[in-house]
């Protein structure tokens, strides 16, 4: 081999060592820099996570303020408290007599993130009122649901029973707020109201009347004579005594007589005296008595040994007896 020959190959050793030490270099610092890029990806990625968390946490937060603003209270028991005041207000609102309602606690629920509360009310009233008194309670600015709504005919024309749940929410937890007075958006008076005298004014519920007989010719009978008509000086019978109310307040149930006679009503609790009997306790478990017969509550007496049952919205006349699978259990085991 001669010089030449050893010139070129130490040139060309030398640039393969060149390329060799090239590459290696790279090899050894680029492949750093590529982990070091990932780790930087990565990095934003979880930081554009946590903003869109953040975000999303903030959004959340503003929403469930919003919500614990519209709600009753923080606890359940005032937020119970203070949604039955509101019913018994919107009931007078509407015209409804409020010994005609019965109103009981239903809940607590418990959800995730609230607790769900409320009060089933049932009652009776003309169907001009008792639409008001839906339409205030759709319109309440308080978070709320109307559930399980039934209207049905009265016994009176005109008159119609209605029977709901009226739910609300209790946070858990509760988010501090300042709370202030919600007012409605629309009242009685507003043009939305309106929209529904189309129900009223047809009256779909009403039930078929006969046209009443002639009146008998002047004179053909005793001046004055009704047998309707309350004499003075008798006193008037168990069908002028009409249960109108079975409601319950702080735990303990109330009944309301109404004397249609003077148009009074008197409240009786367990262990008076009624209808020749004592009162044992009232029973809210609905009942079906026929097709078209259907009855959510009624006071029991006892009259000896036997169990008597008014229903609500019934007379003392109509006092029937109870056969023993009749009995609700605690006075069944007894």
């Amino acid at each position: 081999m001669n010089r030449r020959e050893k010139l070129l190959l130490s040139a060309v050793g030398g640039l393969v060592g060149i390329f060799v030490i090239g590459f290696g270099a790279r090899a050894v610092i680029t492949r750093p820099l590529r982990e070091i890029d990932k780790r930087i990806a990565a990095t934003r990625e979880k930081l554009q996570k946590i903003k869109k968390d953040r975000l999303a946490y903030f959004d959340a937060e503003d929403r469930m303020k919003a919500y614990a603003l519209r709600s009753f209270a923080d606890t359940v028991d005032q937020a119970s408290a203070l949604s039955g005041e509101m019913l018994t207000r919107q009931i007078l609102s509407s015209g409804l007599q409020e010994a005609d309602f019965t109103r009981l606690p239903v809940g607590p629920r418990k959800l995730r993130g609230a607790s769900e509360i409320g009060w089933m009310v049932q009652g009776e009233g003309l169907l001009a009122d008792v639409l008001d008194l839906l339409f205030l309670l759709h319109q309440s600015p308080y978070v709320h649901r109307l559930d399980g709504l039934t209207v049905g005919t009265g016994e009176i024309p005109g008159v119609v029973k209605v029977r709901f749940r009226y739910l609300t929410l209790v946070l858990d937890p509760a988010p501090e707020v300042k709370r202030k007075e919600l007012v409605a958006k629309y009242t009685l008076e507003s043009p939305e109201r309106h929209l529904y005298n189309g129900i009223a004014t047809r009256d779909l519920l009403r039930p078929y009347i006969k046209r009443p007989p002639p009146a008998p010719p002047a004179g053909s009978g005793p001046a004055g004579s009704s047998p309707l008509a309350h004499r003075p000086g008798v006193p008037p019978g168990p069908e002028s005594f009409k249960i109108v109310s079975l409601s319950e307040w702080m735990g303990q149930p109330e009944i309301h007589v109404r004397d249609l006679t003077y148009q009074k009503t008197q409240r009786y609790r367990p262990g008076d005296t009624l209808a020749g009997g004592t009162i044992v306790c009232v029973d809210y478990r609905p009942i079906q008595g026929n097709a078209l017969v259907r009855s959510d509550s009624r006071v029991i007496l006892k009259i000896g040994n036997e169990y008597w049952a008014i229903e609500r919205g019934r007379t003392l006349a109509d006092k029937r007896k109870l056969a023993p699978a009749e009995l609700p259990e605690q006075l069944a085991k007894k």
